[in-house]
């Protein structure tokens, strides 16, 4: 019964972002007061900083996304502002909300597919009349998701082509990055990259963030057996407290063995249950970038 409201409570709580937002507000003004183990997990806010105001011919679609926004919005904010340096402006379609990965990942099928008919009606009129060239997306979780949108549909007569250009669409910012380079002054520094497993297993793209990081100065530090998983998982951090920590000690063991001066991920579900587990700096790889364009 415990674990069954636990789920509810992610379920609905972690897809609407006003609601998830609001509770993490207010769990970071009373953070001294919560038990150190959960205020590890909310982190700490970071700025989002400014955002581009210039409207370019290019345009994309970004993702409207219910954790990412409220746990750090500085990873948007920097993604938007990386696109406006190589002259493509970003967009959020505001009908859009959350990938439905959650809910399909909490055997909630009928809510995921709601979720994702949700979002194709959203991005479809932009789609449809080709004012996006991409649907771009900064979470791993969310691109995992979204590439599987044609399969989910399969059957649904009214959504299944739309589904499918959908996923034709859909790129993970790193993919589109390296079709369309960033010029900024390169800065060494030392850096161990995370890859998620839903980049590297889900998604199947490998090396393509290391050469990113590396053509702007990233030392790479060697990461052992980076193929394994960091514990986060999705809600498995929360569902599967113990085994979750466990995984996360041993990947951050290999990650800080070259004692890099920052840690880069590139999904927001890692980016915070690593942090929760060491003081070293853990961002999003596409903040990196967007430092160093901004020098």
């Amino acid at each position: 019964m415990r674990e069954r409201a636990l789920r509810w409570l992610l379920r609905e709580g972690l897809t609407r972002p006003w609601l998830f937002g609001t509770a993490l507000r207010l769990g970071r003004a009373l953070s001294w007061a919560l038990p150190p183990k959960l205020r590890a997990k909310i982190g700490q806010a970071r700025p989002a900083g400014p955002l581009p105001q210039l409207a370019h011919p290019r345009k994309v679609l970004l993702l409207n996304n219910c954790v990412q926004p409220a746990m750090a919005p500085s990873i948007d904010a920097a993604t938007a502002r990386v696109l406006d340096t190589i002259g493509v402006q970003s967009i959020i379609a505001p009908e859009s909300g959350c990938c439905g990965a959650i809910r399909q990942h909490l055997d909630d099928h009928d809510g995921a597919r709601n979720n994702i008919r949700r979002n194709i009606d959203a991005w479809w009129p932009l789609v449809e009349t080709r004012q996006v060239e991409a649907i771009v997306i900064n979470a791993s979780g969310c691109g995992a998701m979204v590439k599987d949108y044609a399969h989910l549909l399969r059957d649904d007569p009214a959504y299944a082509a739309k589904a499918k250009h959908i996923v034709e669409m859909t790129q993970d910012i790193c993919e589109f990055l390296a079709a369309n380079p960033v010029s900024a002054p390169p800065r060494a520094q030392r850096v161990a990259f995370h890859s998620p497993c839903t980049l590297q297993h889900g998604l199947k793209i490998r090396g393509q963030v290391e050469a990113l990081l590396k053509a702007l100065g990233a030392e790479l530090v060697p990461v052992r057996d980076a193929h394994l998983c960091c514990g986060s998982a999705g809600t498995y951090s929360i569902l599967q407290t113990e085994l979750s920590r466990e995984l996360r000690a041993r990947k951050l063991a290999t990650l800080q063995e070259g004692t890099p001066e920052v840690i880069l991920s590139a999904n927001i579900g890692c980016i915070a249950h690593l942090q929760g587990g060491t003081g070293t700096p853990v961002r999003h790889w596409i903040e990196w970038v967007d430092e160093r364009c901004r020098k």
